[in-house]
């Protein structure tokens, strides 16, 4: 099993729903409410990195967190977004 862990910002939209974006990544979903936001980046986060491995691309490593807050903007949430790979995801 591998596991990741990555910084994540989330970014509350005019109509009030959450954008999240993976900075060293380059990806993004969004949700409804913050909670719905956050699951959905936890299964992005699986699928790329389920991608990753079966297809053994290259990624970036992980910024350090506080330099992720520090970049992000006063209203933005930043949260650190982890998942495990086994074998039988990459089957």
């Amino acid at each position: 099993m591998k596991s990741f862990v990555y910084p994540a910002i989330f970014i509350k939209d005019e109509d009030n729903s959450y954008k999240v974006l993976f900075p060293d990544l380059e990806i993004t979903t969004d949700g409804q409410f913050v909670e719905e936001a956050f699951l959905y980046a936890k299964e992005l986060l699986k699928a790329y990195f389920v991608a990753v491995m079966k297809y053994d691309f290259d990624f970036n490593m992980p910024t350090d967190f506080d330099k992720v807050r520090k970049s992000a903007k006063q209203n933005d949430i930043v949260m650190l977004i982890s998942t495990d790979i086994t074998k039988k995801d990459i089957m």
